[in-house]
């Protein structure tokens, strides 16, 4: 029962057309341009790399994308346990009418021909979109982006804020932030306004968030306007070369007036929690981050309890820190659990984590999932790995053991997959 149960819950979630609330995707050039496109995501090259190919043969400047897909392919065979190369034949198989079972370097060569033909094609992206189900991808843009040039609909942005938070005593993040603002911050009041135009800019051109990844330590609190204006001084003065101490409470200033601004224009600030950047410096390219188990949802009791108009979709990189997601969720109205977010993003933790807040978090405070992706194609397989361990959830916990009909269930997928996505973010409005 709990098979064909688990097959009919799957094959009606899959039919579904749904929203990506975040991903990487440049607007631009949404599709993949050549196999190189999808083999060089860094869940492949760090792989590879961590099995035994140096950074130097996969990141050689001197070669080109057919080149690169066969070094990777050359040591992709320690890679086939993986969730991630199940990923890449589910792609190689649905949209380029692969064959096998395994990439080899016998067989890369076709593939890499196929999918050449297929993306050449002006209209790839948009069979993308159709043949994944997709009506519209959230982006994450830089501040300064003129968000210019592609569908906003479809495209939809969201104004990442690292940047501005973490690195505003560099230059070029100030002249930035000047260049955007049409005048150079001196003062708190002049920072206030670049911040306040940012967030005119993105609202007036469909956005739909704020979104910001944060280190284990980091912990927001209010700072006194007079203590963030002479670290301001010091800053605008004495850049990279300012005192950490300076740096760091111009950091939650900042990061305070983001949620300021967020509460001021009605827009989620999506908070993705506990990434160590630049642990393993000898890394392949975005290789290099990592998590700990310091990070605590305590550090952001007085942000939660400060804005409690402001809606918190939380991603967490660890699973371990999922248990204090659903109690937080739990208590706090603003909020919510969103997505599985990279370490995490493999099923056996999927399935762990999912259910936890099925079983506990109230359905209207759940975004189920997000691709996280850079181009379109990877959506196909990221979200029917996320189905698939939904309908077993779905079929075994709450239609076998709670006696829930099908279409109950069902709606509840509806509900954390599509409808938390158009009503948290605004989607449609």
């Amino acid at each position: 029962m709990s098979e064909s149960l688990r097959a009919r819950l799957f094959a009606e979630i899959d039919r579904w057309r749904l929203i990506d609330p975040h991903t990487h995707i440049n607007p631009h050039a949404p599709a993949a341009k050549s196999l190189a496109d999808l083999l060089g995501y860094h869940y492949y090259t760090e792989l590879v790399h961590s099995a035994g190919v140096s950074r130097e043969r996969i990141e050689d400047p001197q070669i080109g994308p057919e080149e690169k897909v066969e070094r990777l392919v050359a040591g992709i065979a320690p890679l086939e346990n993986t969730i991630q190369y199940s990923w890449l034949i589910e792609m190689a198989q649905r949209f380029f009418g692969f064959a096998e079972e395994r990439v080899t370097p016998t067989n890369i060569g076709q593939l890499y021909r196929a999918a050449a033909a297929k993306m050449s094609q002006p209209d790839w992206s948009q069979q993308v979109l159709e043949q994944t189900g997709l009506d519209a991808v959230f982006l994450t843009n830089d501040f300064d982006d003129p968000l210019e040039g592609f569908d906003t609909s479809v495209y939809v942005p969201c104004l990442r804020t690292d940047d501005l938070v973490f690195h505003f005593a560099k230059r070029d993040v100030r002249a930035r932030l000047d260049a955007r603002a049409q005048r150079p911050v001196a003062d708190l009041a002049t920072l206030r306004q670049a911040i306040g135009g940012l967030f005119e800019h993105f609202r007036a051109r469909g956005a739909r968030a704020a979104a910001i990844s944060l280190p284990p330590d980091f912990a927001p609190a209010p700072i006194a306007p007079a203590a963030a204006e002479a670290a301001l001084t010091r800053v605008l003065k004495q850049g990279l070369e300012a005192a950490l101490d300076d740096r760091r409470t111009l950091s939650q200033y900042i990061f305070w007036t983001l949620a300021e601004y967020c509460a001021e224009f009605k827009l989620p600030f999506d908070l993705m929690i506990g990434v160590n950047r630049a642990v393993y410096p000898g890394g392949v390219y975005q290789g290099q981050d990592l998590f700990d188990s310091r990070v605590s949802l305590i550090q952001y009791r007085e942000l939660f309890n400060a804005f409690p108009q402001v809606t918190f979709p939380i991603s967490v990189l660890a699973s371990v820190t999922n248990q204090e997601l659903v109690a937080y969720s739990w208590i706090f109205p603003n909020v919510v659990t969103n997505g599985h977010w990279w370490y995490s993003n493999t099923p056996n933790y999927i399935e762990f984590d999912a259910a936890a807040r099925l079983e506990a978090v109230p359905q209207t405070k759940q975004v189920a999932y997000y691709s996280d992706m850079y181009k379109l194609e990877f959506a196909l397989p990221k979200f029917g790995m996320y189905k698939r361990i939904l309908a077993k959830i779905l079929a075994e916990r709450f239609v076998i053991d709670r006696g829930w009909s099908e279409e109950r269930a069902l709606g509840l997928a509806r509900q954390v997959l599509r409808g938390n996505v158009e009503r948290i973010f605004g989607y449609g409005e």
